[in-house]
């Protein structure tokens, strides 16, 4: 018997997740290429959605997010009654893991994964399990050869964060097709909308076939409405019930839904969001890739941000002081194995000028 509350012991083993930084160790305020946000802002449709909501600032939120299902609905044609919206996507990730394990269960992802993915194991009693990555790239095999009788949920994020790689559709099919039934593949799509359209539909077509897959997606990236904290997810009804049993009650607010609704609608904004970061990412990918004889690398990204390798003289330490000074707050991922990488959110063309004039002058480059 103790004197005060006691914490269950497997809640001690969670490290708080760690937000990237918006100001300088001495307080200076920096540009915030540390968090993934879009760029380019918000919709102006988003935006007024946003301002006319403040008058239902006294009443409860619709608790089920029926018009914003409706809307997410039509525009991917899914069926509003299989999906499920959340206090954006990481609730609903922890929720998953939640659902369907608990301790003495394994929950599994790929090495250098979202660190939400540790927690939510972490959170629920289960034990987090990591399968070797190639290139910094998911492994269906590593993965597949880590599942055992104890293995209930399996991570994937596609884009993956913080890496950026993704895996191809047939890959994604292989990986669900190698699993147990009674294990859930979750597949986390933050930043799917940053892929090419044509390619973002093998996630919706496996969860609309089969009951142990289910997929996530969130307004926090290309709807530039990461404030407002709205996910959503599709699957089975099963799985959508198992989720909306454990929710938050009131868990998406009025102007966080009615802004969804209206960025929704508004996809002229994502394709420009979509066409910047594409042009940019691959501007900035070619620059790196010219100081490959520095020691720098940009591991190819199919996500609005690239991870920067740093195998030369100049380290990633270095390069994060020297951004700071200059203006710039990135990410530095030591506590997820990559104490010699940079990510950084693809900025405004102005952002990513200064960014690459900065990384090539401490290479003693021309900028």
């Amino acid at each position: 018997m103790t004197d005060r509350p006691s914490p269950k012991q497997y809640i001690l083993g969670i490290h708080a997740y760690k937000p990237g930084k918006s100001s300088s160790d001495d307080g200076r305020a920096l540009v915030k290429l540390s968090a993934n946000e879009n760029s380019l802002g918000t919709s102006a449709a988003a935006l007024e959605a946003l301002e006319s909501a403040r008058v239902e600032a006294a009443t409860y939120p619709d608790p089920g997010s029926t018009a914003l299902r409706e809307a997410i609905g039509e525009l991917h044609g899914l069926d509003p009654e299989r999906i499920v919206c959340g206090t954006g996507s990481d609730e609903l990730l922890n929720l998953a893991a939640q659902g369907y394990a608990g301790a003495g269960d394994e929950v599994l992802f790929s090495q250098f994964s979202f660190a939400v993915y540790d927690i939510a194991a972490r959170r629920c009693g289960a034990n987090p399990v990591e399968a070797p990555a190639t290139d910094y790239t998911a492994d269906v095999d590593a993965l597949l050869a880590a599942v055992n009788e104890r293995t209930r949920v399996v991570f994937l994020a596609n884009p993956n964060n913080p890496t950026g790689t993704a895996i191809p559709a047939d890959e994604v099919v292989r990986l669900h097709a190698g699993l147990p039934s009674s294990v859930l593949l979750v597949l986390d799509e933050a930043y799917g909308e940053y892929v090419d359209p044509a390619l973002q539909r093998v996630g919706f077509d496996l969860a609309a076939a089969h009951s142990n897959v289910l997929v996530t997606r969130t307004f926090s990236k290309i709807y530039g409405l990461a404030a407002e904290r709205i996910g959503w997810a599709t699957g089975s009804p099963e799985l959508i019930d198992t989720l909306n049993r454990i929710r938050g009650p009131f868990n998406v607010t009025v102007s966080g839904q009615r802004a969804a609704e209206a960025a929704l609608k508004d996809q002229d904004f994502v394709k420009l969001s979509r066409d910047h970061n594409t042009k940019e990412r691959t501007r900035f990918e070619a620059e790196m890739a010219q100081l490959g004889n520095h020691g720098l690398t940009a591991v190819p990204s199919a996500a609005n941000f690239s991870l920067v390798l740093f195998e030369g003289d100049l380290t990633a330490e270095t390069a994060l002081g020297a951004l700071a000074e200059v203006g710039y707050a990135v990410r530095h991922l030591p506590g997820q194995g990559l104490p010699n990488a940079l990510r950084i959110t693809i900025g405004k063309t102005e952002d990513m000028d200064q960014v690459i004039a900065a990384l090539r002058g401490l290479c003693g480059e021309a900028a």
